[in-house]
């Protein structure tokens, strides 16, 4: 299997959402891993701009060939903008996990994203996944 990919200035999460801060807004995504587990994406559906999520609730819904899986919000956060690109094509993802970005949060708190793990010991979870 080809090297995953794990971007540093990240933080992760175990349900593998990815979290990048830009000033007062937390982008989230799906790791590398997760789109290469799911395999070819062909439909995701995500939370509306406005809506408040909860840390660990369901955000969106990600359908591949394969399976369909949640997205969960790794924070407790508000809804700013959603990637209506990815909604359109959702092979984006598969492409590049990313930048193709799945929503952008405001209204969080950091202490929340400062307990997700950093690039290092998400490599090490995925390592002892097998």
């Amino acid at each position: 299997m080809a090297e995953l990919k794990v971007l540093e200035g990240y933080k992760y999460t175990q349900k593998h959402e990815w979290i990048k801060l830009e000033g007062e807004i937390a982008i989230l995504g799906i790791t590398d891993y997760a789109q290469n587990a799911l395999g070819d994406l062909v439909y995701i559906d995500l939370a509306g701009v406005g809506k408040k999520v909860t840390k660990d609730s369901s955000c969106g819904t990600l359908e591949s060939v394969k399976a369909a899986e949640d997205i969960y919000s790794p924070i407790d956060a508000e809804v700013l903008e959603r990637n209506e690109a990815v909604i359109k094509d959702p092979s984006l993802v598969n492409k590049d996990a990313y930048s193709a970005w799945m929503l952008k949060l405001k209204n969080f708190s950091l202490s929340q994203i400062d307990s997700l793990m950093d690039s290092t010991k998400y490599k090490e979870y995925i390592q002892s996944l097998g």
